[in-house]
């Protein structure tokens, strides 16, 4: 079998479109294969995503503790006479995080109960997740409420409480629940339970200050000097996928004393930094504030950096991409004009940073000699790359470390707690491990699979987005850890 769509009836209608999927998939599959759609098992779901009178066929989709039986009764109606076995094409065994949210998890028992009601009528259920897994790199997804402001990005973990845990852990009690229920149903035996796989704590990293984001732009923006643009433009027109993307403009000449910056569309998360201008120099630079899709628009420059001349620097982080719904078209970066005191800033150098070659900042063998991050600080820096795209020093910085495993017998999966730490994104040995964020919460630790190390020295580079931890080390760990963040809410996406 071979699914052609997923949901698409939850957002659109275009039948011709799922007609050249069909066509496409049948010129390089043949005949033989099943082709078929999954849609949310109600009416309006059903009607948009599926093509009735095909030979796709139509399965379903729905909440774990609804009834499925009068489910599967209406999925017969878009599939031929007797050609409509009874599938949940995604049984939801727990369900996903979005930061800011306590940690998702469903009761392992009532679980278990509502398979068993599937296969007990000679039901089918593919389990979502079987296995929890890793948003690695910029993978996390994102979901919306009503509107696309409402946004809610996931967390790096998609562990989703599923039987698997996110390091392949069954030692829990929803594995062997759901074990249990397809092994009274299953005609031949279950395979032997694998041993616990074993995990490491390695202890204290020490970490250093290398760099400065803005001071690395040549490295890391592509292209090295960005792109000239009358106003903002989005990732997708820079042909970006994924990552930060830095908007360097100047404050124009009517801006005053308590000025408001307004960007009334940004896609997802904007850092606002100024430099002063002092005759032909920059001054401090100074973090003003943030800019997030889901709670503000504005922020207010204080006093002492308003000036006309004032280097001005947006920094925009793609948080996910919505992937369920209405919204599902989702450009990055900022999508409207800067507004000051309600007048467009013109005139921008943007930089695209993808974070894809990173290891060029440990190449370059410079270090920092000291950073106080404390925004709105003096900076004192010592030697440093050559800035020569005239971007003022300071902002979100980049710290190395290394950890050492004596042998290969030692190399096992490790976490990396960030307690301490405030926002930003995590490399071990040149790979992307993904965002932490433990201010926000619920996520502490990111997850780091055996096969990313090795015997030896095993390199660990961060960027801080925003306040450093004073003791500027992580911890490596045993567990996983869904306790941080003050304020969490409960999850309310539903499909």
């Amino acid at each position: 079998m071979v699914q052609v769509e997923n949901e698409y009836g939850s957002f659109g209608d275009d039948k011709d479109y799922l007609q050249y999927l069909v066509k496409l998939a049948r010129s390089h599959l043949g005949d033989d294969v099943i082709l078929y759609t999954t849609d949310g098992g109600a009416v309006g779901n059903l009607n948009g995503g599926t093509l009735v009178g095909s030979d796709v066929y139509a399965a379903v989709d729905f909440s774990t503790g609804e009834d499925p039986w009068p489910i599967f009764e209406l999925q017969k109606k878009y599939n031929a006479p007797g050609k409509s076995p009874a599938l949940a094409s995604e049984f939801y065994t727990g369900w996903l995080t979005h930061w800011g949210e306590t940690f998702a998890q469903t009761d392992a028992m009532q679980v278990a109960s509502e398979l068993d009601k599937i296969l007990s009528k000679n039901g089918s259920a593919v389990l979502y997740m079987a296995h929890g897994g890793t948003n690695f790199g910029f993978f996390s997804g994102a979901n919306t409420g009503e509107n696309a402001s409402d946004f809610e990005p996931d967390i790096t973990s998609y562990d989703y409480d599923s039987p698997i845990r996110e390091n392949g852990d069954v030692d829990n009690l929803k594995f062997k629940a759901l074990r249990d229920v397809i092994g009274r149903y299953s005609q031949n035996p279950l395979p032997d339970i694998p041993p616990k796989i074993e995990r490491k704590a390695y202890g204290k990293v020490q970490l250093q200050k290398i760099t400065s984001l803005f001071e690395s732009l040549e490295l890391l923006s592509e292209p090295p000097k960005g792109v000239v643009s009358e106003n903002p433009v989005t990732m997708e027109s820079l042909q970006q996928i994924s990552g930060f993307i830095l908007y360097q403009s100047v404050l124009p000449y009517h801006t005053g004393i308590g000025s408001t910056l307004t960007i009334p569309l940004v896609h997802d998360r904007a850092q606002v930094f100024i430099a002063p201008k002092s005759g032909n120099q920059y001054g401090t630079l100074t973090y003003v504030g943030a800019i997030q899709r889901w709670s503000s628009s504005s922020v207010i420059i204080p006093n002492s950096i308003s000036f006309q001349g004032s280097k001005l620097l947006i920094l925009v982080e793609n948080m996910g991409r919505v992937n369920y719904g209405h919204f599902i078209y989702d450009p990055k970066g900022i999508l409207s004009p800067v507004l000051l005191d309600g007048t467009p800033i013109r005139g921008w150098r943007i930089y695209p940073i993808p974070l894809r070659n990173i290891m060029q900042l440990q190449r370059t063998n410079r270090i920092l000699n000291s950073v106080d991050l404390e925004f709105g600080v003096k900076l004192s820096i010592g030697p440093r790359f050559e800035n020569n795209l005239e971007i003022p020093v300071g902002g979100p910085i980049f710290y190395s470390g290394l950890f050492n495993i004596s042998s290969a017998y030692e190399v096992k999966d490790t976490y990396i707690s960030f307690r301490g730490w405030t926002k930003g994104v995590a490399f071990v040995n040149d790979f992307n491990i993904g965002r932490f964020w433990p201010s926000m919460g619920p996520q502490c630790n990111l997850y780091v699979p055996a096969p990313l190390l090795h015997a030896g020295e095993n390199h660990l580079v961060i960027l801080e987005l925003e306040k450093e931890n004073t003791k500027l080390e992580v911890n490596l760990v045993d567990t996983p850890d869904f306790t941080c963040g003050q304020q969490l809410k409960q999850s309310h996406f539903v499909k």
